[in-house]
């Protein structure tokens, strides 16, 4: 089982989407759980890419091909679970604030939440505030992700924080942000919910407001 999970890890790292699914395949037909290959395997496969995408090993082509090698695994993975057991822990709608098109870094933080079960909604980049609480609203979402790469664009974070509490829905969700201005200190100050350093810690804060930490 060892070589699986090997295997899984390096189909990803690899970006090799046929090698995953075919990976994903082999170690259902041989028992092992799909969340277990998922964890052990595949995941850990997305957390060495974040890794060398972060040092400059790898750059966001590899880091996008990596991601989609990621979604190939998880529809076998998924589809084995059956309708209703692949229960999803939470949404999450995320975007690049607006006047910010800089989007390197997200794709991972998204790649990490489907990776741990998340349903995700990416708006892309230049998102205007009242797109992001649009869809939050049309797909009930819990999770509002914001990405501002600049100081000048970081003010979009602090205003739909604003715009929630303005429109009595301050509690219906929480708002994680991050990018490389952002700092616990500036999520204090405007009130958001959270301060994501990087995608395994956005992981790791959003299960926390989900209650699953």
């Amino acid at each position: 089982m060892s070589d699986l999970y090997s295997q899984a890890a390096e189909a990803i790292i690899e970006a090799d989407a046929d090698a995953a699914r075919q990976v994903a395949e082999k170690a259902l037909e041989q028992g092992i759980a799909p969340g277990e290959i998922m964890a052990k395997g595949f995941v850990a496969g997305i957390g060495e890419v974040g890794e060398r995408f972060e040092s400059g090993e790898l750059f966001l082509p590899e880091l996008m091909m990596s991601a989609q090698a990621m979604e190939a695994a998880m529809g076998i993975c998924n589809a084995a679970l059956g309708e209703g057991a692949s229960a999803k822990k939470g949404h999450v709608v995320i975007g690049t604030v607006q006047g910010d098109v800089h989007d390197i870094g997200k794709a991972i933080v998204i790649a990490y939440l489907k990776a741990n079960s998340y349903e995700v909604t990416d708006l892309g980049r230049d998102v205007a505030n009242e797109s992001f609480l649009a869809k939050a609203r049309e797909e009930d979402a819990q999770i509002i992700g914001m990405s501002a790469l600049l100081t000048t664009t970081m003010e979009e974070q602090k205003k739909l924080v604003k715009a929630l509490l303005e429109a009595g829905e301050r509690e219906r969700y929480k708002v994680v942000v991050g990018g490389a201005p952002a700092t616990q200190r500036w999520a204090d100050a405007i009130g958001a919910d959270a301060y994501a350093e990087d995608a395994s810690d956005g992981v790791k804060k959003i299960d926390a407001l989900m209650g699953l930490r």
